[in-house]
């Protein structure tokens, strides 16, 4: 499986992958996870958000158990954040027939559309429609870099943007969600443990820093004359790990627009985005509330107009506690044999699909080992050993969950 998708969306000069949402690399993952669920005799469906569903059992039973995770990456990202999980849930899958269990529950294997945001710039699109958590009207507002909406990205890769919208049946008929998804940090490398269990999701978001000046002229206009919306910027870059340093956060400026865009013209708007994660609400508010103080005070001694948007937020998740503590059961023989420990639980920084459902359906998370913590990049990396142990684990979740 990973040989067949390991090309798909692959940029040759960075090594990384540029799968983004409704392109002609998302719909190379969306045959290849279709012809791996017909591969397998499961009935593969999309439903009105675009999320692919590869069902074994009836999709209208009830109480299913879903796995699974998303194929699209940010720019250049890596191989296995999100293609782990769906690749991972298909050989756990592989794995439960040749131990010749029999399914109690509806099985169904999911790739979630959209999930990092790398074109709209909003994560998870998908899983927040169905949950409600993205109005249609929003979603219709959502733009690319290039001007394109959401409906006609959609509406030319062959779907209906006008049939978007919540999904409260399906999701009723779910009776536990289980993401597989590789450790984006290093917990378990430094405790020496190949599987994780997720407790939570930190409260995280995105914001948009609107610095407007005066264009002009680089090389004519006096540095006393200018108002400069870069330099505010700038001062706005360096406040933001100041703030996350002293609040015990994470501030990350990592993506900028700057217009007209010349090397010899004084920019008339530099447009940041601000990513903040922190582990409870009040350290989150703390350090967005003193960037956004910081910027506002340079703004201001240099002339320069601010906006401030919050373009998204996602308050913490703490995932449902019977089901964590379910997973750690089923899995406690396992670790004890491997390692004489309990299968570790922890904390994360990053948003997840698994994180928007916990509102709407019983969710939890497994974590494989990432020896380097690097994420979001080509370099991201996770041992062969380590995923094979990740589908024994997801394995022994299913049965324990869907199996007699």
């Amino acid at each position: 499986m990973w040989a067949s998708l390991r090309n798909i969306g692959r940029n040759a000069e960075s090594g990384g992958y540029r799968r983004y949402a409704w392109t002609g690399a998302d719909a190379d993952c969306r045959l290849w996870f279709r012809m791996q669920a017909e591969a397998r005799g499961l009935d593969c469906e999309v439903d009105r958000n675009g999320n692919q569903w590869a069902w074994l059992g009836d999709p209208l039973a009830g109480d299913a158990v879903v796995t699974g995770s998303h194929l699209d990456s940010v720019p250049d990202g890596g191989a296995f954040d999100g293609p782990l999980g769906v690749v991972s849930s298909f050989a756990a899958l592989d794995e439960l027939r040749h131990r010749g269990v029999e399914f109690t529950r509806p099985l169904a294997i999911t790739n979630f559309g959209d999930e990092e945001g790398a074109r709209f710039g909003l994560a998870c699109v998908g899983s927040r429609l169905a949950a409600g958590q993205l109005t249609v009207e929003a979603a219709h507002r959502l733009r690319d870099g290039d001007g394109i909406t959401l409906p006609q990205a959609m509406e030319a890769a062959g779907y209906d943007p006008d049939a978007i919208g919540p999904d409260p049946e399906r999701l009723a008929r779910i009776g536990a969600f289980v993401e597989l998804h590789v450790e984006q940090g290093r917990a378990l490398d430094l405790s020496g443990d190949p599987v994780g269990i997720a407790s939570a999701i930190w409260p995280h978001g995105r914001w948009r820093f609107d610095f407007r000046g005066e264009a002009n002229h680089a090389g004519t206009t006096r540095l006393a004359d200018r108002r400069d919306p870069m330099l505010t910027y700038a001062e706005t870059v360096l406040a933001a790990r100041r703030e996350a340093e002293l609040a015990g956060a994470l501030a990350t400026f990592g993506k900028i627009a700057v217009e007209p865009n010349g090397v010899n013209a004084i920019p008339s708007l530099v447009r940041g985005w601000l990513d903040s994660r922190a582990a409870d609400q009040d350290a989150l508010d703390t350090v967005v509330a003193g960037i956004e103080r910081a910027a506002r005070e340079h703004a201001e001694r240099a002339g320069i107009d601010l906006d401030v948007v919050r373009e998204s937020f996602t308050p913490v998740v703490e995932f449902e506690h019977a089901l964590r503590d379910e997973l750690g059961a089923l899995l406690k023989g396992a670790a004890l044999r491997d390692t004489g420990r309990d299968v570790p639980v922890l904390g994360t920084g990053a948003g997840h699909d698994a994180g928007i459902l916990s509102a709407s359906v019983p969710t939890a998370m497994l974590f494989v080992r990432n020896p380097t913590g690097i994420s979001h990049s080509p370099a991201e990396y996770a041992a062969e050993d380590d995923c094979v142990a990740g589908v024994i684990a997801l394995a022994d979740v299913l049965e324990g969950l869907a199996c007699r």
